[in-house]
């Protein structure tokens, strides 16, 4: 007996930080995942099946990003501080070393209106998750001698900086907004939870410890707040699609932790990268149904 094919509705939705109200933007029946929301606050960056595209802030239609070559884009990407560039994570064709085709991830740039993409990162694997509040720099996990850890490298390229030495994925790494600490989730002591360091490394702390499974810390523009996903059950060193999960507000001040959204089915695609809308009063993210 064939099996009938699972179809795929993603909606990009906006969430109140203070009123908790949310909101549909846009809808398909295609995957898509990953909403930046630009610095203007006009339009999202998504990806789909290996390309990006942008949705204006009315929900009107999805628009491809020209990508020139770059057809297999993962959902690592973001948007420059300036503006001005997109990072993307893209399969390297090139790459003759890694045999998994998602191991040959590495970093590019482009202009954020489209255009040719340039290599950043040397090696693969390699994905995309912050840039500094300065544009010089971006952060990102990569696996190197067989683990994950969080790295950084020079816009312009040249050699990667080390971070993260534990056993165990370090992952999801993105800047604070004053350039002092990068916030990211890690299974160093063998759940996944969120952690703090200096940009240089140092003063390593761990800042969530509860049963949930937590990715992805994202810093408000202001400074304020920090957004993250939950799975509401332990996904140990996975953060995979079609899952039960919410998105979770922590106060930087005091480190008090509250509900954002209520459950529901998201999980991969959904807050892979930063989504802060620029007045750091709303953040996008995407939510899915399974329908066969």
């Amino acid at each position: 007996m064939s099996q009938v094919p699972v179809k795929i509705e993603s909606s990009l939705k906006t969430v109140d930080i203070l009123s908790h109200e949310i909101k549909t933007v846009y809808t398909a029946g295609i995957h898509f995942e990953a909403p930046n929301w630009s610095n203007d606050g006009s339009f999202f960056v998504v990806n789909s099946i290996g390309r990006l595209y942008t949705i204006p802030i009315d929900g009107s239609v999805m628009n491809p990003l020209n990508t020139d070559f770059a057809d297999e884009c993962n959902n690592d990407h973001g948007i420059s501080p300036d503006g001005k560039w997109l990072a993307i994570s893209h399969n390297n064709k090139n790459d003759t070393i890694q045999t998994e085709q998602w191991k040959k991830s590495a970093i590019y740039i482009l202009p954020i209106q489209g255009g040719i993409p340039r290599q950043v990162t040397p090696e693969s694997p390699s994905f995309w998750h912050g840039w500094s509040p300065d544009g010089k720099e971006l952060a990102y996990c990569a696996e190197r001698n067989g683990n994950f850890d969080i790295y950084t490298i020079p816009v312009s390229g040249g050699r990667e900086k080390q971070l993260t030495h534990e056993p165990g994925l370090d992952d999801g790494p993105d800047y604070s907004p004053d350039g002092k600490y990068i916030y990211f989730n890690s299974f160093r002591t063998g759940s996944m939870q969120i952690w703090r360091m200096k940009t240089d490394g140092s003063q390593q702390e761990q800042i969530t410890n509860d049963f949930y499974s937590n990715w992805f810390a994202h810093p408000s523009p202001d400074g304020k707040w920090i957004v993250f996903i939950s799975y509401l059950v332990d996904q140990a060193e996975a953060h995979p699609f079609g899952k039960d999960v919410k998105l979770r507000l922590m106060s930087v001040a005091d480190r008090k932790i509250s509900d954002l959204t209520p459950v529901f089915f998201g999980g991969q695609g959904t807050l892979n990268v930063p989504s802060w809308s620029p007045d750091s009063k709303q953040v996008a993210f995407v939510s899915y149904l399974q329908n066969e």
